[in-house]
């Protein structure tokens, strides 16, 4: 059923396709991000739902993912660089709507794109950028994402123990957001259990 569901509607098929890409990207599976991220594509391409080509999230990690493939794929390296620059100008727009949600996501993507021209200088200080922004808005997860792929460059340098540093910094704010996210949920539940309480 899922199956007939993806093969008629082209959102489900967007929704699905985005997912698998980023969780690929999320763990660094080269190989499922590429091939997702390619059908994706080929939905907005065909014309389906393309509202989705326009939302902010998808734009990011669109972005993200293909600056990484142009690294990783010189045959492509162009292709895909276009694509993510296309994806850091729309950042760059709904920063200048709400630099509080956005600017921490566009310096992400200059840092990235800084990577692929080879511009190392220039990645280090938007990567370093991208920290202080999500830092600054309390944003504790794409925090740790700005220092996992800050660590990833640097790994790529040869400059390993500010790599190191930045795995750790990276694991220490991924685990104080899973931490607010549990109590997060916790406070809802336990909310939950307070009206039940007054309705009963």
């Amino acid at each position: 059923e899922g199956h007939a569901i993806l093969a008629t509607n082209k959102t489900a098929m967007l929704v699905h396709y985005y997912q698998r890409m980023y969780t690929s990207f999320i763990f660094r599976f080269y190989d499922g991000a590429k091939e997702n991220i390619e059908k994706y594509l080929a939905c907005i391409v065909d014309g389906g739902a393309n509202l989705f080509l326009a939302h902010a999230f998808h734009a990011f990690y669109i972005g993200l993912v293909s600056f990484w493939l142009a690294r990783k794929s010189r045959e492509q390296e162009q292709g895909w660089c276009q694509r993510g620059k296309g994806s850091k100008l729309a950042l760059k727009k709904w920063t200048e709507s709400s630099q509080w949600s956005f600017e921490n996501k566009w310096y992400l993507l200059e840092a990235e794109e800084s990577f692929c021209n080879h511009d190392y200088d220039m990645a280090k200080s938007y990567y370093e950028k991208a920290i202080a922004s999500a830092k600054t808005h309390k944003f504790v997860h794409e925090e740790a994402l700005a220092y996992e792929l800050g660590a990833h460059f640097y790994l790529e340098q040869g400059e390993t123990d500010k790599s190191v540093e930045y795995f750790l910094l990276a694991h220490e704010r991924y685990q104080q957001w899973v931490s607010i996210k549990v109590d997060s949920f916790h406070m809802c539940f336990n909310l939950l259990l307070i009206i039940e309480l007054i309705l009963c």
